[in-house]
């Protein structure tokens, strides 16, 4: 039963929100993808000094990565953000039909706008009843880059900047209010460059060795391995360089590049192994040589079962997002550009009955749900192996939006984005509220972890000799 926002630190989310929902715009007018998120770390950078939170710029030798912290003693609780965008996304806001604003620009297709704003929304509100209630403990931001396939969280991991926090919180947006079903692929992505000989093609074509062979052997011999790996496993692959346009010379360079996923990190790390292998004998096959370059990794998520129960109990107290008529006729816009079976994919993921009638989300998923179809890859579960951690699913658009879409995009400067922004920030503060409140819930979180850590050694998949893949700039 809706708790009618009685909760104090519901209102100082209220009493912020109007400038964080013009943070979340402002981020979503400046899309830039990973590691070259550098105006909207300033802008993240700006209002966390507004908000007087001990800044740190520059964390873990990221550039674009940014952490500030508020209180005094006791526990340590993270709220991770994010402000990535993705290529090729780029679109009008409040247009439900394909129109990008720059063609071929990047665009926020994940949320990632609404996602920074509303976990620092969450930290500022957290920061604020710390002050006014005298309470012990500190609330530390992490504005996190590059999550879309740069694996910053990873780094972040491996430079100890989680080593002494107590627990962590983060959110994501959704199509439904839910809290976060715990499970994720651990991935590796991987380059994978040959080198080989020109020759001319029809004059002297013996003489010649090609990556471009190379690369199509190795694509050939993976998708014979997909028979035999995990059914839970995923590899996907981008050819990103064929060595050239010419076809009567034999191509000396050629490159691949690898997304390999397994359910567990010990799952991962053979299959990984078994890849590499498959490349090796391509290059053997093709007379050329080949070397690889991990490029990103995240872990698998782990679970917490306190803290997902703490977070659903927050979520109920608070019921869905409230929208209003023009959110639904929106949403009902956008939806008219959406197939049957991406509105029925929307509620099987979270393992929802579908309402196909059903445009903006108006119920809490329960607990017990949620564990659906279609799985992905985060890199808070790299975080999640080495502080407990948990999730709340926040409803920003309509239901049937798929992920890395126009249609996200669309709506991402929307009411319902905005609705849904504040609405997980309440969820997020409260959980930590309850956690600052209750050393026992503390403690309970921390048991759970240990016990599922039992017996599991952490591999992060970044190894120390990986460096952040950043953009070249001239």
């Amino acid at each position: 039963m809706r708790d009618n926002n009685s909760d104090p630190i519901w209102k100082h989310v209220d009493d912020r929100r109007a400038n964080f929902m013009a943070l979340a715009d402002r981020i979503w007018g400046m899309p830039e993808t990973n590691f070259a998120e550098h105006k909207s770390n300033a802008e993240h950078v700006a209002a966390l000094e507004a908000e007087g939170f001990r800044v740190t710029r520059n964390v873990a030798n990221l550039p674009t990565a940014v952490m500030g912290e508020a209180g005094e003693g006791g526990p340590v609780i993270a709220i991770l953000g994010e402000y990535d965008a993705l290529p090729g996304l780029s679109q009008k806001a409040g247009v439900a039909e394909k129109q990008p604003e720059t063609e071929g620009g990047a665009g926020h297709g994940c949320g990632h706008n609404v996602l920074g704003a509303g976990s620092m929304l969450a930290a500022a509100a957290l920061k604020s009843w710390l002050e006014e209630t005298g309470q012990h403990g500190r609330v530390r931001y992490y504005g996190c880059p590059a999550e879309e396939g740069g694996s910053a969280k990873g780094f972040m991991v491996r430079e100890g900047l989680f080593d002494d926090v107590d627990i962590a919180i983060c959110w994501h947006p959704a199509p439904l209010a839910a809290v976060n079903t715990p499970i994720s692929l651990a991935c590796n992505e991987i380059l994978f460059e040959f080198e080989g000989k020109s020759a001319h093609a029809a004059a002297a074509p013996e003489l010649g060795r090609s990556a471009l062979d190379a690369v199509e052997l190795m694509n050939v011999g993976v998708n014979y391995l997909r028979e035999h790996m995990p059914d839970s496993a995923r590899i996907h692959y981008a050819v990103i360089n064929t060595g050239g346009s010419a076809p009567n010379v034999v191509q000396a360079y050629a490159s691949v590049r690898y997304l390999i996923r397994a359910r567990e990190l010990d799952e991962l790390i053979p299959l990984v192994e078994r890849v590499r292998k498959v490349a090796q004998g391509s290059a053997l096959m093709t007379g050329t040589k080949v070397r690889d370059r991990v490029l990103s990794g995240d872990a698998n998520l782990i679970g917490n079962a306190p803290l997902e129960e703490l977070m659903h109990t927050q979520l109920e107290r608070l019921g869905p997002p409230e929208f209003d008529a023009e959110d639904h006729r929106f949403a009902r816009d956008i939806r008219s550009t959406l197939s049957a079976e991406e509105i029925r994919a929307a509620f099987t993921r979270f393992g929802v009955t579908p309402q196909m009638d059903l445009a903006l989300c108006d119920f809490v998923v329960p607990l017990t749900q949620g564990r659906g179809s279609g799985v992905g890859s985060t890199d808070v579960g790299t975080v999640s192996w080495v502080v407990p951690t948990v999730q709340v699913r926040g409803a920003t658009y309509a239901i049937g939006t798929p992920g890395h879409s126009w249609q996200l995009v669309a709506q991402g400067k929307s009411g319902i984005a905005h609705k849904g922004m504040t609405h997980a920030a309440k969820v997020m503060a409260a959980t930590a509220k309850a956690l600052f409140e209750d050393p026992a819930q503390l403690a309970a979180a921390k048991a759970d972890f240990l016990k599922r850590r039992e017996g599991r050694p952490f591999v992060n998949p970044l190894p120390d000799d990986v460096s952040p893949d950043f953009p070249v700039t001239e």
